[in-house]
């Protein structure tokens, strides 16, 4: 097939690509796969490593490449490299795209394998410096330093799975990048499972399954590249346009998209020097908190970015703003009701998935109460995921940037002034009010641009999401045991009921939603 023909069938799957509901929900759905697996790994790591000395090594080990992911691979870099590669296929023949891949997989690749060795290496000083609390517990902190050795290099291999997710998001193959981080999760319960058994130190057989699951992620996106033709061949070229285009956008978009990941990862830093369990407990709320936030929030963020870079491209601002408007209304109506429950429900979903083997009635009670100090800035982190995009699609990090970094230094002083009185709960509360900042700047920024434009409608539908989540807060409030009962009842019953209340709960929800007029033709948009 020559270079025009792939470029005519290109065509014809853009003109036929599923509109944003669609391709939203197929992502949705894929991500929650992922998360309801994550539970079960995060179940099974509680159950065999409670909340004490090996799990708050691991968790830092885990933690700090996975920090950086976020922050470089799907913060910084898929904002900088999806606006750029939407360009080329909008504006440039398939040859100039594939040149584009080449050069910035090696140009990435090279750099990530530098970064990778040295971090190795200084294993021991990277631990101190992202948990300083450890220094005064030489088991601990040695126990971190060495699982960071086997944990770094999954940066180097999921950053390279970012990137090709990417590309499949660019051409909306969506479904192969969100399905990707179930083989995380597997990996790492058949290492808690079969592996951690037979090791003198259990707990590193985490670690292995965090490696192993970053070379199984890689390899399964490998021949879906393959069969789009865009399989690349990597080439170290820094003077190439595109690649130096992406380089120019990464720099500000590391505080840009991500501000919300540095925020948790003080948190981190912070809740060492707390008392022992105090990073178990953060972990186990924010991993309940990221799911609603990984199956919405970061599900409609992926489908917007290219479909914006794209009208961006092809100077369609109306379009733009309408598309804008469109992902903030679907946050609102899925993100408001899992900010409720998350808050009204906190110890009994703590108690339901983590309550098992070392966790202790404590624990529950502790990371409940983070819980709810995260519920309280859910929405703001889904608006983040979903507003970014809006600057990054029309190439500008530099007012994302402006806003990270007044984001970054108020959730400081929120951090100096709650941990005293409050603790890990302080930590949780400080993240979630510099999130509604940093939102709300976001926000302020993207209509005095022009870039978001508010469309008709806004009052009622206001109206009709306070009806639905009101009544689904009187539902929860009268159907929901007390704490001391939820910590009594055998783990069974308590996922029957958890069934039953969040069950009961979604049908009630959209029922009301339907009898206040919303439909679902309301939220087609392409």
């Amino acid at each position: 097939m020559s270079a025009d023909q792939e470029h005519s069938s290109q065509d014809k799957q853009r003109a036929a690509a599923p509109g944003l509901l669609r391709s939203s929900g197929l992502v949705g759905m894929m991500t929650m796969l992922s998360r309801v697996l994550g539970l079960v790994r995060d179940m099974v790591i509680a159950r065999y490593f409670g909340a004490g000395t090996g799990a708050d090594a691991f968790f830092v080990a885990f933690k700090i490449p996975n920090f950086l992911r976020r922050l470089f691979a799907e913060g910084a870099f898929s904002q900088a490299f999806v606006p750029v590669l939407s360009s080329y296929r909008e504006t440039r023949d398939i040859t100039e795209v594939r040149r584009l891949v080449n050069a910035v997989s090696g140009t990435l690749g090279l750099v990530l394998l530098g970064v990778t060795l040295v971090a190795v290496i200084g294993a021991p000083a990277l631990t101190a410096v992202f948990a300083p609390g450890f220094l005064d517990e030489p088991v601990k902190f040695s126990l971190a330093s060495d699982m960071l050795r086997i944990t770094f290099p999954y940066l180097l291999l999921i950053s390279l799975t970012a990137f090709a997710g990417a590309i499949l998001n660019s051409y909306d193959r969506f479904a192969i990048p969100a399905f990707t981080p179930v083989l995380l999760n597997l990996a790492m319960i058949c290492a808690a499972v079969f592996l951690s058994p037979v090791m003198e130190t259990p707990v590193l057989a985490l670690a292995w399954g965090v490696f192993i699951a970053g070379a199984l992620q890689l390899f399964f996106q490998l021949p879906f590249l393959m069969r789009l033709g865009l399989l690349p061949r990597p080439r170290v070229d820094y003077r190439h346009e595109g690649v130096r285009r992406v380089l120019k956008l990464m720099a500000p978009a590391l505080f840009g998209v991500s501000v919300s990941q540095i925020n948790l990862l003080l948190d981190t830093v912070l809740a060492s020097l707390l008392q022992t369990g105090s990073v178990s407990w953060l972990y186990y709320s924010d991993r309940l908190s990221e799911l609603p936030l990984g199956v919405f929030g970061i599900a409609i963020a992926t489908v917007i970015l290219p479909s914006l870079s794209r009208k961006h491209a092809a100077a369609s601002a109306d379009q733009f703003a309408a598309t804008l408007d469109w992902a903030v209304r679907a946050v609102l109506l899925i993100g408001a009701p899992a900010a409720l429950a998350l808050a009204l429900l906190a110890e009994p979903l703590i108690a339901t998935l983590f309550h098992y083997g070392e966790v202790t009635d404590r624990d529950v009670m502790m990371a409940g109460a983070s819980l709810r100090a995260y519920a309280a800035g859910l929405l703001a982190f889904m608006l983040i995921k979903v507003l970014a995009p809006g600057f990054f699609a029309r190439q500008d990090t530099r007012t994302p940037v402006r806003i990270g970094v007044i984001a970054m230094v108020a959730n400081m002083v929120f951090n100096l002034a709650l941990i005293m009185p409050m603790a890990h709960v302080g930590l949780a509360l400080a993240t979630s009010l510099s999130a509604w900042l940093n939102a709300g700047l976001l926000w302020r920024g993207l209509k005095r641009e022009g870039a978001w434009v508010s469309q008709p409608g806004w009052w009622r539908f206001g109206a009709q999401l306070l009806v639905a989540n009101g009544t689904l807060a009187v539902l929860v409030l009268c159907l929901n045991p007390s704490v001391s009962e939820w910590l009594a009842m055998p783990g069974l019953a308590r996922a029957g009921q958890m069934a039953v209340l969040v069950g009961a709960g979604v049908v009630v929800y959209f029922i009301a939603l339907a009898l206040a007029g919303v439909r679902v033709r309301h939220f087609r948009h392409r």
